[in-house]
């Protein structure tokens, strides 16, 4: 381009939440989905959220014309949506293409969800958050070309209503880490190694951009601040390095901004962005410290990430301003302002809350309060200090006023924790544990179970929205809840299962049930961050020292138990989880918070013993999400989220059979992890991997009960009995084979009963025969 390179805003975000403010795309998405509505209505009404998101940005500061508005749109999710910009949809879904070769919403979604026979895409965890991503496969036969020109259209519709947005698309170099290997691909083959051929396209993608009026692009690349992935930190500099030079010098592209949230990046890829031909770089200032000053810098502008994109409380913006300054001492041509990562991960809007505590809600920051905290640092970097002096005092006196709240610290709950000794962390030897659960439960070989939740129906959803309306009764709404209760049983019953579990019908949310029964927590009314898809979530606010005032669970596992003679499941959610799916207080260490959690689990489990329950289960689903992402630090984390989990479960006796899950992780890292929880029967996922995961289990030498996922329940396929069976038999042919449990990958909550009750049908039907196939 030989015009001037326009000039980076002072301030900006790195996205926004794209769900919509009441869940708009979900329901519309799904609407389609379900056949209710064509895809031309379902793209007015993306098209209608997008233009409702630029508006409600510039209403908040951000400007119409200068690129500091994002478009980080997505119908599901954006690591899918970068591949199939590039043409990496797995061959299985190859029919679904257009005539030419495009790759439309339906095929999109296909590979997403599943179809007929093909399996979807498999997700996992997005580096250390609760976001969930499709995994892309590539492999050496994956053609690259230009496939969909949606980021393309998506800057155009901008323009034509008035606005200058910068697309945001996921990094070359981090798809390439991020995806797997095809199976038709040879053993050892490594997507990264796909580089050189890959950018010719994002080469063309950035001119279609700048050709449809991006000036300024936005490539994602948080794998350079990652030492978890397969990719060293050197090969992902390098990587980098290769990658930023060619699309550097592509003569007809915008101007580039490469982000790179969640932590801190690793010295040789600073060095690689500081030297590549680019004009920004945005660096995780909350994860991580002010990076040494490289060469290169003099001419780029360093966007600061010192907003927090991921928790929501108001900070710190005295220390955000100075963060900013040591930035400037760098060298660099100029500085900006902006969020650490996404505003995915936090809600909309605290204003949008009318049953907050207005104390506790004085203390939070949600996007669009975040919006307004970046506007004000953009414009002290415009203006001087002298301009934001009011706002940087009024937010440290936010942050005194939240130290010094009464339920901030609680003397008893003080007392409990600084008393803890070893023999609180551990419960005794595997082995006379085992002896005493099998003589109480007697259950068959290849036990079957499910993970806790059943299908949450429409008819649950209204029953509890109209008890929190106050229109229908505490006496009614308990017979409602007791009813659906013994159908579940009595299903389960029928079905055939072996250990069953009440369903969770009086549940709205495996953490915000139970922060809604202890104190030091709040909950929201709006708050929905996406999860995966179409899923969202409402994290609690853990905003002060927790404690458990009554028993939660207990009356509801003792009924179910009472309609049944099999062993009846206890089902609490464990201290790691609880965390890792909240918004969680940053005045002290997780370690503190996790332990006086587990001391409340610790309690609810005595309870349900002595109330006769003698299995239960405490699920940790995101022990591997809150790992953190710098090796160094991964072993003092491990160390205290294993040790609350032992804290929660320690109480229990040897005759109690403790469960736990987790999902959707690369099990690799923290599978000594999961074998020092100690839990008696641990069930993971597995099927959407196609357990790839037993490998790991068998080789670790894992010797307690495990099931290894064999439905997989974040897709509406039903599995046959055929499909289990592969699973089931390569879980007997590597794992001590009494040890094996068969199960589905995670809960049924947001599945529908047809298909649940057809999976479960067929699994214990696979169960039935493998159990014929195996020694007596």
């Amino acid at each position: 381009m030989s015009d001037p390179r326009p000039q980076f805003p002072r301030g900006t975000i790195l996205g926004y939440p794209r769900i919509g403010r009441r869940r708009e795309l979900k329901r519309a998405v799904e609407a389609h989905w379900s056949g209710a509505t064509d895809v031309q209505t379902l793209e007015r009404a993306a098209a209608e959220l997008r233009r409702a998101t630029r508006e409600r940005l510039a209403a908040l500061g951000l400007g119409r014309d200068d690129s500091s508005i994002p478009e980080s749109f997505s119908f599901y999710d954006q690591v899918h949506d970068a591949a199939v910009a590039v043409g990496a949809l797995p061959e299985r879904f190859g029919a679904r293409r257009g005539d030419d070769g495009r790759i439309g919403l339906d095929a999109y979604f296909a590979a997403a969800r599943g179809a007929g026979d093909d399996a979807p895409l498999e997700m996992t965890k997005w580096f250390d958050t609760n976001y969930h991503y499709l995994v892309p496969e590539i492999g050496p036969e994956t053609a690259f070309a230009m496939s969909c020109d949606r980021f393309a259209r998506q800057v155009a519709e901008a323009r034509a209503d008035g606005f200058t947005v910068r697309p945001v698309l996921v990094g070359p170099v981090t798809l390439l880490a991020l995806s797997k290997a095809t199976d038709a691909a040879p053993a050892g083959f490594d997507p990264l190694s796909r580089l050189d051929d890959l950018l010719p396209v994002y080469v063309e993608l950035l001119e279609g951009l700048r050709a449809a009026g991006a000036e300024w692009v936005q490539l994602d690349e948080p794998a350079l601040v990652s030492e978890s992935l397969p990719a060293t930190t050197a090969q992902l500099a390098d990587a980098a390095a290769r990658a930023y030079e060619v699309l550097g010098a592509a003569t007809g592209r915008p101007s580039l901004l490469v982000a790179a949230p969640y932590a801190q990046l690793s010295d040789a890829a600073w060095a690689a962005l500081g030297a590549a031909p680019i004009e920004a770089i945005a660096v995780d200032l909350t994860r991580g410290g002010v990076p040494a000053a490289v060469g290169g810098l003099a001419g780029k502008t360093l966007v600061g990430g010192v907003v927090d994109g991921r928790n929501v409380w108001r900070g710190d913006l005295e220390a955000a301003w100075g963060r900013l300054s040591d930035l400037a001492a760098l060298g660099a041509g100029s500085v900006a302002a902006a969020t650490s990562t996404s505003l995915q991960h936090v809600p909309h809007d605290v204003d949008d809350e009318s049953a907050l505590d207005p104390r506790l809600a004085s203390w939070l920051a949600f996007a669009d309060q975040k919006v307004g905290q970046v506007v004000t640092l953009a414009t002290g970097l415009a203006e001087g200090r002298a301009a934001i002096e009011d706002a940087l005092m009024e937010a440290s006196v936010a942050l005194a006023a939240r130290r010094s709240s009464p339920g901030v610290r609680d003397g008893a709950v003080r007392a409990r924790t600084a008393g803890l000794v070893d023999a609180d962390f551990d419960r005794g030897a595997y082995g006379t544990r085992v002896e005493a659960q099998d003589a109480q439960l007697a259950l068959p070989l290849l036990p079957t179970t499910t993970i806790g939740s059943f299908p949450q129906t429409d008819e649950i959803r209204r029953a509890r929205a109209r008890h929190g309306r106050g229109e229908l009764g505490a006496a009614e709404y308990e017979r409602f809840l007791r009813d659906e209760i013994a159908r579940v049983v009595t299903l389960q019953e029928d079905l055939g299962l072996d250990v069953l579990v009440h369903g969770e019908a009086e549940r709205n949310d495996m953490v915000q049930y139970f922060a809604e029964h202890l104190d030091g927590f709040a909950v929201t009314e709006n708050g929905w961050v996406q999860s995966y898809g179409s899923r969202a979530t409402r994290p609690s606010i853990l905003w002060g020292d927790v404690s458990r005032p009554a028993p939660i669970t207990v009356a509801w596992s003792t009924f179910a138990q009472s309609l049944t003679d099999k062993p009846m499941k206890g089902m609490l959610t464990g201290p790691v989880t609880i965390l890792a799916w909240s918004f969680v207080r940053d005045d002290q260490p997780l370690s503190e918070t996790a332990n006086q959690v587990a001391l409340a689990l610790r309690d609810e489990i005595a309870d349900l013993e002595d109330a006769g329950i003698r299995v239960i289960q405490v699920d940790e689903p995101a022990l591997r999400e809150l790992l953190p992402l710098a090796v160094a630090d991964q072993p003092a984390y491990l160390a205290w989220s294993v040790a609350s989990f032992r804290l929660a479960t320690a109480g229990a006796a040897p005759a109690t059979q403790v469960h736990t899950h987790l999902c959707y992780s690369e099990f690799d890292v923290v599978i000594d992890a999961i074998a020092a929880l100690d839990a008696d029967v641990t069930s993971i996922e597995a099927a959407r991997s196609r357990g790839e995961v037993i490998g790991d289990i068998a080789s670790s030498g894992f010797a307690a009960g495990i099931g290894p996922g064999v439905y997989d329940i974040h897709s509406p396929r039903v599995p046959s009995v055929d499909e289990i069976s592969e699973l089931l038999d390569r879980a007997v042919a590597e794992l001590p084979l009494r040890r094996v449990w068969v199960n589905p990958d995670c809960g049924l909550k947001t599945r529908g009963y047809g298909e649940t009750v057809t999976s479960l049908r067929n699994l214990v039907e696979a169960t039935r025969a493998a159990r014929t196939r195996v020694p007596a």
